[in-house]
């Protein structure tokens, strides 16, 4: 069986999403994905409290999303179920705590996405490593994402790190949110960020999280920024939404192993950043959209009362793990 041609750079990149009470979160998450390159963007919706599936309805009739609701049979992982419904296109899939920070020193003036893709040529999966960043020293929400949360690890780490991807779905039966699996033509060729080539047994078999060799996998000028704690209200009502891909844990319990592993605050990095002023831009376009600003307000009123009605003394203390003796 040949393999797909090369993508053309201009060719459409999509982004798929799966969320749940994200509202305060979309709008930043979606311009700036917007800027980078990203087009059409992709969002499934299950369960909403917040507004944010109204948001989504507005985005929508304007043309700016697909929104996907997306009812679930009992026991059906969210994220499985949003994917197999959305995919269209070359694809990633990233959650709305997840911004991929491409470098590039490209005069062309072509968009980032459109670069990565290109370095890539004729690889059917790009490894995208997490690097992971933390709170800041925020125990409120500051309101934004890029410019509050600067702080990170030095690098992923080699030995934990997980990976997102960017593939060409066509050429999978089935993916993760994490990567591809189930490869449709013979030889799947998976690369880092620079289009270096790797092993490509991690898109075989039941889905993974990691490509190897890990050292390789790691660089090439691209990773996801992951803003997985954000500030500590936020991480904390995550109790409330429980996990995407699986059932309620105390995974978002501050002293947790997960909230150690992702609250690095060990250095600086703003490179993000370099794209803040055209992201503010489009910020400011899409709230100017009929409908936006108000249904985002709703999201952001709903955020500030949950917070208010559930992060009492008590339930902050039941969602704090304690020090080991």
């Amino acid at each position: 069986m040949t393999a797909a041609p090369a993508p053309d750079p201009k060719t459409p990149v999509a982004l798929v999403s799966s969320m749940r009470n994200e509202g305060i979160h979309l709008l930043e998450w979606l311009a700036y994905h917007r800027v980078i390159g990203f087009d059409p963007v992709v969002i499934c919706t299950n369960d909403c409290d917040d507004g944010s599936d109204l948001l989504l309805d507005c985005l929508a009739a304007l043309g700016v999303v697909t929104h996907l609701p997306n009812p679930l049979s009992p026991g059906t992982p969210p994220q499985a179920s949003g994917i197999a419904r959305a995919m269209a296109h070359l694809v990633a899939h990233l959650d709305s705590d997840e911004f991929l920070n491409i470098a590039t020193d490209d005069t062309s003036g072509a968009d980032p996405v459109q670069t990565l893709t290109a370095r890539a040529e004729d690889a059917h999966a790009i490894a995208l490593p997490w690097r992971m960043f933390g709170d800041n020293g925020h125990r409120t929400w500051p309101g934004e994402t890029l410019p509050a949360f600067t702080a990170c690890e030095p690098a992923p780490d080699p030995a934990t790190v997980k990976f997102k991807s960017l593939f060409r779905f066509r050429d999978f039966a089935s993916a993760s949110d994490h990567m591809p699996t189930q490869p449709r033509i013979d030889a799947p060729l998976a690369v880092n960020a620079a289009g270096e080539p790797l092993s490509s047994a991690a898109l075989h078999g039941p889905p993974r999280s990691r490509y190897k060799p890990v050292e390789t996998a790691i660089r090439g000028g691209a990773v996801v920024n992951h803003y997985a704690t954000r500030s500590t209200d936020v991480f904390l009502l995550k109790n409330d939404r429980g996990r995407g891909m699986g059932p309620p844990s105390d995974k978002y319990h501050l002293g947790s192993k997960w909230h150690a592993r992702a609250n690095r605050n060990d250095v600086q990095d703003r490179t993000i950043l370099a794209r803040w002023p055209e992201v503010a831009a489009e910020l400011t376009r899409l709230r100017a959209l009929p409908g936006v600003a108000k249904a985002e307000s709703t999201c952001c009123d709903w955020f500030a009362a949950t917070t208010t009605r559930r992060l009492t003394t008590a339930t902050i203390a039941r969602w704090t793990k304690k020090a080991a003796a």
